[in-house]
Formats: structure tokens, sequence, C-alpha cells
């Protein structure tokens, strides 16, 4: 008896572990939601040197590799039929929106890329893709902000996270939006679907609310962010910079015929117009540039390079369409963006 019940609890512990498993992952599913054609379409991406130069990143970078930086131990399971984005504070009429007010509106598509602002210089949280979404500007003219005193937008997500944008920033002209769709479909859970805030040459931590639920518009002098309360800055435009992609840092080369190259960016600063690479602290050289995709986007370089037997160190910098060039100072991601010139260290045997 004491076999077959010990039997029994074996079998149901199995099964109630399986059931657990398959509710988890019913109630984490990906819910996807069909998006209108966009009324301002983005012109068709050209290919990228990935596909001729291996180890370059890929020019749109797939959306299963896309950073993120997660502020919760487990994400928002958010409802897109409940889902609502109210607009507030000094404004002529507070206004709310669903998911459908959204999609019935006229549609942009833009190709953005996104840095979070604790990338360290060649670091890895930075990601370009198509983006999808309605106007900032046109949902704030519904609620009407003309004359009114506030300098930041606080948005605040579904589990109270909050985020300030500089409102001259975010209304200047520049492609902010409330994306709804990245890469051609909504948005996945992990990057805040239903909807998210993208405003481009702003890092990541004044710009990209996630799972946005509230706007609100006030004053840094009235309400702190989250951010903002642990002494980040306010106002974070996003610093020229640069990164080498291949060969990877430590490498072992082969002797020969080879080739260094990465991405460089410098959101709405005029793009990167010129990339420039440095062998064993010798002079910079110019290297090839890869297709544009508009300023707001990301650009793959590269350059041949005839390796010899021995260690090397590699060095890249950029330059932005307004002649300003990659700072070599050192500076940390705190407060507002790291700064410096990459340096990888390689081996040709």
């Amino acid at each position: 008896g004491v076999l077959v019940a010990g039997g029994v609890l074996a079998v149901g512990a199995v099964a109630m572990g399986g059931a657990g498993r398959w509710l988890t992952s019913y109630r984490t599913r990906s819910v996807v939601v069909d998006l209108p054609a966009a009324a301002d379409p983005a012109p068709a991406l050209p290919a990228g040197l990935d596909q001729r130069v291996p180890g370059i990143s890929p020019f749109r970078t797939p959306v299963s590799d896309f950073y993120r930086v997660d502020t919760r131990l487990t994400l928002p399971l958010v409802d897109p039929d409940n889902w609502t984005l109210t607009i507030d504070g000094d404004v002529e009429r507070e206004v709310t929106f669903t998911l459908d007010d959204l999609l019935a509106m006229p549609l942009i598509e833009r190709d953005i890329t996104l840095t979070c602002v604790s990338n360290e210089v060649g670091g890895k949280y930075i990601g370009s893709t198509r983006w999808r979404g309605v106007r900032l500007t046109d949902l704030l003219d519904r609620a009407g902000i003309d004359g009114t005193g506030a300098d930041q937008i606080l948005s605040t997500d579904v589990d109270g996270m909050t985020i300030s944008t500089p409102l001259d920033v975010a209304t200047d002209g520049r492609d902010a939006m409330i994306a709804v769709g990245m890469d051609g479909r909504s948005l996945p859970r992990e990057h805040g679907f239903p909807a998210r805030m993208v405003v481009p040459g702003l890092y990541g931590f004044v710009s990209a609310c996630k799972w946005i639920t509230r706007m609100t518009l006030t004053t840094y002098a009235e309400q702190d962010a989250y951010w903002t309360q642990r002494d980040w800055a306010t106002d974070a435009p996003i610093k020229i910079s640069s990164r080498i992609d291949t060969p990877k840092p430590l490498a072992t080369v082969d002797p020969g015929r080879t080739v260094i190259g990465g991405v460089a960016w410098a959101q709405h600063q005029g793009g990167i117009t010129k990339v420039e690479v440095r062998v064993d602290g010798g002079p910079w050289q110019p290297a090839r540039l890869g297709p544009t995709a508009g300023n707001d986007y990301w650009r793959q370089w590269y350059l041949p390079w005839t390796a010899e037997k021995g260690q090397h160190t590699l060095a890249v910098r950029a330059t932005d369409g307004d002649g300003d060039v990659q700072t070599a100072a050192r500076a940390t991601p705190f407060p507002s963006g790291s700064t410096g010139i990459q340096e990888i260290v390689v081996t040709v045997s």
C-alpha cells in the first residue's frame, strides 16, 4: 500500500509539474496583433555588408537578438483588449486611447537604432530595426499642449515604472512615436507589447518606456522619474560611437588578407559620414562604409587588412554628419553615457 501510494504521489507530482509548465507557457505566450499598413512607410532597407563581410553585425538586428535591459524579474502580462494609454497632467484635456484607437490612426514606419545608456564602449546593448507606430505629436495634439508650462513627459508603464523624456526634444520634429510594431509584426512581450515609446537620438532610459500606459505632462521640478531619482541625466542624447565586430577581442587570426569590420552610430546627428581604423598605434585609415538607412540608423563599415604574424592592437573611431569626431576621452555610462575609443588586441599566428 505504501509503495502504491508513493507511486500515485510521484505520478501526480509529474502531472502537476507538467501542467504548471504548460500553464506558465500559455500565460506568458506572445500575443500577435494584426497591424494596419503604415500610412507613411519606410523605404526598402538596402542590403547590408553582412551579406559579404563575415562576422559583422546584421544591418537589421533580428528581434530574437535585440538587446533587453529589464527592470523587473518577470515580464508584464498585458491584455490588449483592456490596455489603454492616458495623456494627462498639464494638458488642455485628458485623453485616453485604446489599442484599437492607435491602430485606427495614421501609422508611420521608421528604421531606428536604439541604445541603452549602460552600454560600455564597444558594448552589445544596441540594436537596429524597423518600428511602426503613431507619431507622438499626433497623440499630444489630441490632448493639447500649446501654452502649457510642462518641460517633460513622465511616462508610466503598467507596473508603475516611470521614465522622463524632455518635451522639447520629443516634439522637435524627429520621428518620435508610440510604437506598436517591430520588424513588421506587433511588439513582442519582452519589447513592450502592446505599445512603447521610441524617440530616436536619446538613450532608452529617457525615451523608450515599454508597456507604456500613461504620459503625464509635467515639469522636472514637480516630479522625478525612476532614473532621475538615482541621479542619472535628464537630457541624454546618444553619443557618437563605434564598435569592432570582427575580429573579436583576443581572437586568433590567420595571417594574410582579412578584414576589420563593425558598426558605428550617431543618431540624429547627421548620421555617420566617416569611420577610421588604427592598427598598432599607427595613422588613422579610412574604412569603407556600408549603405545608409537614414541619420537615425547605425552604419556598417570595414577595412581590408593584411594581417602579419604577432600581436596587434586595433582601434576604431567615427565622425558624424556635423563633422564631430568620436572623443577619445573615457567616461563611464553613469550619468549620461560612456565615451572613449574601443581598442582590442588580436593575435595573428
